[in-house]
């Protein structure tokens, strides 16, 4: 009897043991793959790492970069939202979902088309967290905030039938003004900057 309850207790630790070894082998060959930017090869070992041990905070932030990567936006917004709820101040968390967002605003499958409002909306929410957390000087996190306004006034700009409609377009093509503004207090030399300015005031011309 304490044979067979030594060799049970020791399958149980050899299966233990098998189990934690793949998983942190499966991290180890994601994280390879990752920090050399082949991120197919990183998704394919990190979703299998993200299955053992789906509260991984190192591996979700691997994972959901890796699927922004590799143009699966929706994926990456599926896991960075899981990252989120791991960890409620990781910037960088908010900033990559905002990006994956808009990207899915920009470039919509046809059964998102009815959802495109809400990327715009949602991205914008996210970048504002990610400078909330890490500080209004953020310039990358202020030009993708600016650059997402802009978008999102361009896609309100096509739906104008009423004077109050156009009234919340030019709100928002003033807030991505406000935001490159705010980058060039801090760079002023930034012509690209001063181009999308110029870009979002004529764009407000357009619709008088």
């Amino acid at each position: 009897m304490r044979y067979l309850t030594k060799s049970f207790l020791l399958l149980i630790t050899f299966s233990i043991t098998a189990k934690t070894y793949a998983q942190g082998n499966f991290e180890k060959l994601g994280t390879q793959a990752w920090m050399k930017g082949d991120y197919k090869t990183a998704v394919v070992q990190l979703e299998k790492a993200d299955d053992k041990d789906p509260n991984n905070s190192s591996v979700l932030k691997m994972l959901g970069y890796s699927y922004f990567q590799c143009g699966d936006f929706e994926n990456a917004i599926e896991v960075y939202t899981r990252l989120i709820t791991l960890k409620p101040n990781d910037y960088s968390a908010f900033y990559y979902r905002g990006k994956a967002r808009l990207n899915v605003a920009n470039t919509p499958k046809e059964a998102l088309n009815q959802m495109r409002e809400n990327f715009y909306t949602s991205a914008i929410k996210d970048f504002t967290k990610a400078l909330e957390i890490n500080g209004e000087e953020d310039i990358q996190i202020l030009q993708n905030r600016g650059v997402a306004y802009k978008d999102y006034g361009i896609f309100k700009s096509y739906k104008i039938k009423k004077n109050v409609e156009k009234n919340a377009c030019v709100a928002v093509f003033n807030s991505s003004i406000a935001d490159f503004q705010k980058i060039l207090t801090m760079q002023p030399l930034r012509k690209d900057i001063i181009s999308l300015i110029e870009y979002v005031k004529a764009q407000i011309t357009s619709l008088k």
